[in-house]
């Protein structure tokens, strides 16, 4: 049994979880680092497949995935050949779906002055995603293709414990299922095995409390309307 202060230590680091979107330059120990993914992988996977990989990328090599990543999105007919390898998203968006998608994504444009007409700055803020928003830690994480449906479900709650640790240790990250769309450069770039996917990538590092994205806080639906308790 823990202790409240422990209780409260948790439940501090899970509710202070929120997707940070402009980082520090300020470096994070390799050891940290380790760390963490060392924690996360307590994560539960069905019969211990473990079934997470991470590639984790700092000062040139961050740097060569991004540019080669960022000259492709630049490039509309260059973006319109690279396409998931897995659907993120659902094909066919419904409500209460789609009205809390655009939520979270108009709420950050009114913080960073986008309006709705003016496409090059909503294109340019996406197009931070591939440089981790100056996060001086970037991860790309693949699963092996044999894998099905239910190490995908593992591999959420490992990226969940890295969150989550990351936090405990006064680190924020944003994860970011956008590099998706680019797993091919990803491949070329890392060197990737023909049998690994990509999942998604995470931004790692210190948040720039100057920056207003990072006062973005998103809703949560209270308890009482996704649970029902069956006695």
């Amino acid at each position: 049994m823990i202790s409240t202060s422990d209780q409260q230590a948790v439940d501090a680091a899970i509710t202070g979880r929120r997707s940070i979107r402009a980082f520090l330059p300020q470096s994070v120990a390799r050891e940290d680092i380790a760390q963490i993914l060392q924690v996360a992988a307590r994560a539960p996977s069905g019969t211990n497949t473990q079934p997470w990989k991470v590639y984790v990328l700092v000062g040139e090599r961050k740097q060569q995935l991004s540019s080669a990543i960022l000259a492709a999105h630049n490039d509309a007919e260059q973006a319109k050949l690279h396409t998931e390898e897995y659907a993120y998203y659902p094909r066919e968006w419904v409500s209460p779906f789609i009205e809390r998608r655009r939520k979270v994504g108009w709420d950050l444009y009114a913080l960073l002055g986008l309006t709705r007409d003016n496409k090059a700055g909503m294109a340019a803020q996406h197009g931070r995603n591939y440089e981790f928003f100056g996060a001086p830690v970037g991860m790309i994480f693949t699963i092996d293709r044999i894998m099905e449906q239910g190490s995908w479900l593992d591999y959420g709650m490992f990226l969940q414990n890295i969150m989550v640790a990351a936090r405990a240790r006064g680190l924020d990250t944003c994860p970011q299922a956008a590099f998706t769309q680019y797993h091919r450069i990803i491949g070329e770039v890392l060197d990737l095995p023909e049998r690994e996917t990509v999942v998604c990538g995470m931004a790692l590092g210190y948040a720039d409390p100057s920056k207003i994205e990072n006062t973005l806080i998103t809703d949560r639906m209270p308890v009482e309307e996704f649970v029902k308790f069956v006695d």
